[in-house]
């Protein structure tokens, strides 16, 4: 499943990639995707989650990681803005998954389709936005690696 989930989340950054620069809609959007190599190896239903959710709550999630940004949203490059509104999403609203794989998913991501030092600025923001979205599991999850280092 998490081949399947990965190629959905690539194919929701090329659909974003479109949704931010022709803002077309997510339906002509899953239309054009449907065409991609390796769609049939998709998680579609992921897919369509990830897309229709991001499109629904671009405004909000934008909001949330806007303050923990070097510059306006409107200047960063599309894909990064594509990829901070995916994990933005995915730690807003998919609790199943943990906050480390949604930001490790997310910098493979930027790695693969951004500029040369764009993941670590998307692992800055979304750690960031992690410890704001999902405080237990955040303070958990560091504790447990403050213990495992002693």
């Amino acid at each position: 499943m998490k081949n399947a989930r990965r190629k959905a989340r690539e194919l929701a950054l090329q659909g974003l990639y479109q949704w931010l620069l022709a803002e077309e809609r997510a339906e002509e959007i899953r239309m054009h995707l449907a065409e991609f190599k390796g769609y049939d190896k998709a998680d579609q239903a992921y897919l369509a989650r990830l897309l229709d959710g991001v499109i629904a709550d671009a405004p909000e999630l934008e909001a949330g990681f806007a303050p923990l940004l070097d510059r306006p949203v409107d200047e960063l490059s599309p894909v990064e803005r594509g990829v901070l509104l995916i994990g933005a999403y995915e730690l807003a609203h998919v609790a199943e998954v943990p906050y480390k794989v949604v930001i490790n998913e997310a910098v493979e991501l930027a790695k693969s389709y951004g500029g040369t030092d764009g993941h670590k600025f998307v692992n800055g923001v979304l750690d960031k936005l992690a410890a704001a979205l999902r405080p237990a599991e955040f303070k958990l999850r560091k504790a447990g690696a403050g213990r495992s280092a002693a």
